[in-house]
């Protein structure tokens, strides 16, 4: 789906008056994320000599899963996508677009900059084959999950990190900061657009 089909729905989703200024179909990046927010039920803390065993599951099959193996296995293998406290911006923007287990259905992840805020949506279920009518109807289901206000970014850029060359990193006022990218052989020029969008330059 092209960027541009979001661009029209956005209009859809901003207040009156507000102007949608750059759109970007984007995920969160891999690797290890900030905390979820505190009124998320946190998981039971995992036994002493669990750790170990938790990275080896995690390393051995992906479909077996722990927290803490998970998040080892994330900085390893990816590094840091993300730093906030529990409850910070990034903390609730993370969770905003985190699937919900049993994940039975892939989302979208739209980010968009506007003259007032940015804004994180989720389109409606996307399939892995799909029609044109299924492009459009993901499309036209697409929502606001969360929100901030402009004046909420630091910084905003896009840079190398690790083997990704297009990875938008967004600092806020609380100190937090997460990342977004495009998949490899996607161009990067959307998200160098909602940097600039969000800084300025």
């Amino acid at each position: 789906m092209a960027d541009i089909s979001y661009q029209e729905r956005l209009t859809q989703l901003v207040e009156p008056g507000e102007q949608v200024l750059a759109v970007a179909k984007t995920e969160l990046a891999h690797g290890v994320l900030p905390a979820d927010p505190p009124t998320t039920e946190q998981p039971e803390p995992s036994r002493a000599g669990g750790g170990v065993s938790s990275v080896l599951l995690n390393l051995i099959s992906p479909l077996v899963s722990f927290p803490a193996g998970d998040r080892i296995v994330d900085r390893i293998t990816h590094g840091v996508a993300g730093r906030g406290v529990p409850g910070s911006f990034a903390s609730t923007l993370q969770h905003s677009r985190r699937p919900v287990p049993p994940a039975v259905m892939l989302h979208d992840t739209v980010l968009a900059v506007t003259d007032r805020r940015l804004l994180v949506c989720a389109s409606g279920p996307v399939k892995l084959w799909s029609s044109r009518a299924d492009d459009e109807q993901a499309v036209a289901d697409t929502r606001v999950v969360w929100s901030a206000p402009r004046a909420a970014v630091v910084d905003a850029r896009v840079g190398w990190h690790r083997l990704n060359t297009k990875r938008l990193r967004v600092e806020f006022t609380d100190g937090s900061w997460l990342a977004f990218t495009v998949p490899i052989a996607e161009p990067g020029k959307p998200l160098r657009e909602i940097a600039s969008a969000l800084s300025g330059r």
